[in-house]
């Protein structure tokens, strides 16, 4: 078992962003979990927490090349990651034309249960500390999701 020290707080006196656009094909999402899995390192997540932040990372990123860009190449996925020294926020946007959470199944109803697809937003909120969908002016979706650093 190793044990991971949390960066030197000085270093993260302010928030750090990272920003990454990738274009609506499947192959980008390799590319989004290394660097998810990269910043959750440096954040000194533990094993389960990075897991799940990037289990909730992949399924949005997912969700907005297939459902909201519908694939369309033209169409580009932004990724921000905003690293401070007690929380990581992740905001995931694409160019579709949105929908309304509201609107989804509930993929605890009976007639859902044995659906293979549909649980990746149920997924999200059980992992993350916080998410919040949201529509933006220009046409899009974004999603936004908070995990807060145990304190020691």
């Amino acid at each position: 078992m190793t044990t991971t020290q949390r960066p030197d707080a000085s270093r993260l006196a302010n928030k750090s962003r990272i920003e990454v656009s990738i274009g609506s094909a499947l192959e980008y999402l390799d590319l989004v979990q290394t660097l998810t899995d990269c910043i959750t390192s440096f954040m000194a997540f533990d094993e389960d927490a990075a897991h799940w932040i990037g289990m909730s990372v992949r399924e949005s990123v997912t969700n907005a090349i297939q459902h909201g860009n519908k694939m369309d190449q033209d169409k580009k996925v932004d990724i921000r990651f905003e690293v401070s020294p007690d929380r990581l926020d992740i905001s995931i946007t694409d160019q579709g034309r949105g929908f309304r959470v509201e609107d989804l199944p509930s993929p605890l109803d009976p007639e859902n249960l044995l659906k293979p697809s549909g649980r990746g937003i149920f997924y999200i909120r059980s992992f993350m500390d916080e998410v919040e969908f949201k529509p933006l002016p220009q046409g899009g979706m974004e999603v936004h999701m908070v995990k807060k650093v145990p304190s020691n």
